[in-house]
């Protein structure tokens, strides 16, 4: 085993054997009658200063055009999360099965929208060749975990919708070249990822 993987798996080990900690909610969950289940991979690659990968949808997507996402989607029948969030990873970016080391799943996450995700938690190699569907990735980029789990850089927001006031997180990373502004579900799975992780404990 690598010593990365060891390090995130003790980690997740000991974040998830306590009562949860202070976890994001969706405040709209209680409107929502059912819960489509999602999974998505939290990618962790193996590096001294570890990344993460995540992805820009397209504009031209009918669900969250041009956010930010982990690699993810919808639990067909018959699917454990580990198994769809493996399938979505391989058919969004050309990761296979067999290069990805998972660790666990972590806390659900429930969507004003009607999904239900699990994150799954993993290591990959570094520079893992990556090839984007364009359908489904308009790019991808690496963000340092240092970063997007500290929870110094995860700020919270707050805006008017529809006449009622909405918070969320949000954590804007920079690669020199352009900002990468994550909020909505992916911060939200980041903040809670963090609490489990203590990355910086």
């Amino acid at each position: 085993m690598s010593d990365l993987f060891d390090d995130v798996s003790r980690r997740f080990e000991a974040g998830h054997a306590a009562a949860p900690p202070a976890l994001w909610l969706d405040p709209r969950i209680h409107e929502v009658e059912s819960f489509k289940p999602a999974a998505v991979l939290i990618a962790i690659t193996e590096r001294a200063a570890p990344g993460m990968l995540l992805l820009h949808r397209p504009s031209t997507m009918r669900a969250h055009p041009g956010q930010i996402a982990f690699p993810g989607g919808r639990i067909d029948p018959g699917e454990t999360a580990v198994e769809a969030a493996l399938r979505e990873a391989h058919e969004e970016l050309g990761i296979k099965a067999q290069d990805v080391r998972v660790i666990g799943t972590s806390d659900l996450y429930r969507t004003g929208s009607g999904y239900e995700i699990t994150p799954v938690i993993a290591v990959i190699p570094a520079d893992l060749e990556i090839h984007p569907n364009p359908a489904e990735v308009a790019q991808w980029f690496e963000a340092p975990v240092d970063f997007v789990l500290d929870r110094a850089n995860q700020m919270t927001r707050t805006v008017e919708y529809e006449e009622r006031q909405h918070s969320f997180v949000e954590i804007t990373w920079s690669d020199g070249r352009q900002d990468h502004v994550i909020w909505g579900v992916t911060g939200a799975i980041l903040h809670n990822l963090a609490g489990r992780l203590d990355w910086h404990g």
